[in-house]
């Protein structure tokens, strides 16, 4: 009798360990590629998640994918601007084909913070056990946790409109930063319109790259120039001044001395904040090569070393120092800020690449952390020949502000990171131009011919705007391009004799006589404007200059970068409620931007035209 009933344990221990490992081998790696339907193009940032889970990812700059799931388990697929799709799992392949969908876009409500929207749980969310939902390019059919929105921006003032005649010399400091587009890409995302000083327009125009000519002699920036209509007004012109920086090989970069300076304070707790610097970094860890070394610094209530200078070799040391990472405390970002500095400086590299990577939201609450404060701070540690790389992360405590002088003060660079897509172009893709400085103080100085125009505005860069006299002057700090690094200007400009409103008159000069006036006609010159352009070498202290002049030759064909280029711009005067748009809408952006697609390899521009067409469907609301 005890031997059948040890057998009869035996056997249904046996069943029980053969169901188990039936279930287990019913989890396989499902994997395949999410395309429109339409045009079959890849698309980017599609969120999939596993039903009734916390298991999900997105989709790569391919289209693809790659999940754990049980066969008999559904996938949900979902896009903005798509429908939704939920396939049954019973093969390891699943390419997905994705149909818009017009009609959820035409009911999309505008959601501010804490606007409880739809569907997932509350719970889950604050929890942070949703990984799918956290991913910003999932749109927001989701509740989100309950806060105060506190982020905040600088405010800016739109350029206006300024006669050649009395104000012949436009200069300004050049800026390669993106951190606008992305942040902007996030409120689109979750169902909201940007706060309008949020948009600067010249990093909307800057986050795409363009097909300009890249330099082939000692300098190591080339300009070029192309001038074309106005798209939102006829009677005007536009000059698009294009920059590129010479492009450096892989293996030809120099030694790194990097120091990623993260913030693990309360506020940068969640899966878009603290864990995203965490998977960001780790995209860039696995570009190192053994000549370059890393230090990990983070600050909360105080700051602290967490890994001293290592190889670039040692990956996985430096992975499991970012992984031992939590986040808790208040922000101590200027004592961080000191530490990291002085790190960089002991470790520094003659010749290479010394640089700090600071990974916040911005919230500084302890010690230096007022603007004015982190402002002396970064321009007294500038002079250490370390470069600073800012990294933002995370919403609705978002500090932009004072991000965007951390870059502009710090000899650096300032981009939003979103997801891990946006990380990928970062510090992948783009690897060069965000850690590689090869020209430093790029300022730019326009000179225009009253002869041939009458007005002229600078559309955007209103926070680098430079004295006349600040071009000349190698003190003055400007900004920084990296290798490949390309850089858009646009100028729209009022033609001489074209009747304009936005053109304001004066009463004669009592002491003055317009003899000036005269002189400048009698020299008939026939160009429109001169580009003068000044840099430093990355460790130089004196600015080298070089120029280009341009003639209108009043052509109505120009290039697909430039149609793309004034698409986005005028999305941004659009955005930040420009006075100079003349009524235009963004169909007009659309019917620009769907004409002027070009190369886009990575799906960027086709994202963009995603983007307005959800902005456009949100504003008809």
């Amino acid at each position: 009798m005890k031997t059948i009933q040890r057998l009869t344990v035996f056997s249904a221990m046996l069943m029980f360990c053969l169901s188990v490992f039936t279930l287990g081998a019913q989890t396989i790696t499902v994997s395949g590629r999410v395309t429109d339907a339409g045009d079959h193009t890849p698309i980017i940032g599609a969120s999939v998640g596993v039903r009734g889970t916390s298991r999900g990812t997105v989709t790569d700059i391919d289209g693809k994918y790659s999940i754990e799931a049980r066969k008999g388990e559904q996938l949900i697929f979902s896009y903005i601007g798509y429908k939704e799709q939920r396939i049954k799992v019973t093969t390891a392949i699943l390419n997905i084909r994705m149909e818009p969908d017009h009609e959820e876009l035409a009911e999309m409500v505008v959601v501010a913070y804490g606007t409880q929207v739809n569907a997932i749980s509350d719970a889950s969310l604050k929890a942070g056990t949703y990984s799918a939902a956290a991913s910003p390019m999932l749109f927001s059919r989701m509740i989100q946790p309950e806060f105060i929105n506190t982020e905040s921006y600088n405010s800016l003032t739109e350029n206006g409109f300024r006669n050649s005649f009395r104000d012949p010399l436009s200069t300004f400091s050049i800026d390669v930063d993106a951190a606008s587009y992305s942040n902007m890409r996030r409120f689109v995302n979750n169902g909201s319109l940007p706060p309008a000083n949020a948009i600067r327009t010249e990093e909307l125009v800057n986050y795409f790259s363009y097909d300009y000519p890249a330099p082939t002699g000692k300098d190591p920036v080339h300009i070029s120039a192309e001038t074309g209509d106005c798209p939102w007004n006829n009677d005007h012109r536009l000059v698009k001044i294009g920059l590129k920086a010479k492009e450096i090989a892989g293996e030809n970069f120099p030694a790194s001395n990097l120091v990623f300076l993260i913030d693990v304070s309360g506020s940068m707790w969640g899966p878009t904040r603290l864990d995203l610097v965490k998977s960001s970094l780790k995209l860039l860890v696995n570009n190192l090569r053994e000549k370059d070394q890393v230090a990990i610094v983070v600050y909360a209530g105080s700051a602290g070393e967490v890994l001293p200078s290592t190889s670039g070799s040692d990956k996985q040391k430096i992975r499991e120092a970012l992984d031992q990472l939590t986040a808790g405390g208040s922000t101590a970002g200027g004592a961080g800020i000191q530490l990291a500095y002085k790190i960089a400086e002991k470790n520094f590299i003659k010749g290479g690449n010394n640089r700090i990577i600071l990974c916040t939201d911005g919230d500084f609450n302890v010690g230096v952390s007022s603007k004015d404060g982190l402002e002396r701070l970064i321009e007294e540690k500038r002079q250490t020949g370390v470069f600073l790389t800012v990294l933002g992360y995370g919403m609705g405590n978002y500090k932009d502000d004072r991000m965007q002088i951390l870059a502009e003060k710090g000899n650096g660079n300032y981009a939003y990171i979103d997801n891990l897509q946006e990380a990928n172009k970062v510090l992948v893709n783009e690897f060069g131009g965000t850690l590689f400085t090869v020209a430093k103080d790029v300022k730019l100085q326009i000179e225009f011919n009253p002869v041939k125009v009458q007005a002229y505005r600078l559309i955007g860069y209103e926070s680098r705007l430079l004295n006349s006299e600040d071009f000349n002057n190698d003190a003055k700090d400007a900004g920084e391009m990296g290798a490949g690094h390309t850089v858009t200007a646009f100028y729209e400009i009022i033609p001489a004799g074209i009747e304009s409103t936005f053109t304001a008159t004066i009463d004669p000069l009592k002491y003055q006589q317009p003899a000036q006036q005269e002189s400048i006609r009698l020299t008939g010159s026939p160009e429109l404007v001169t580009i003068k352009l000044r840099y430093k070498d990355p460790d130089g202290e004196v600015s080298r200059k070089i120029e280009l002049p341009v003639i209108d030759n009043k052509t109505t064909s120009v290039s697909s970068d430039f149609r793309f280029a004034a698409a986005v711009a005028l999305y941004g005067q659009l955005l930040s409620n420009s006075e100079f748009t003349r009524g235009s809408n963004y169909d007009k952006v659309l019917e620009l931007a769907r004409k002027s697609i070009g190369t886009d390899p990575y799906g960027y521009r086709r994202e963009f035209i995603r983007l307005v067409e959800a902005v456009n469907n949100l504003t008809l609301n």
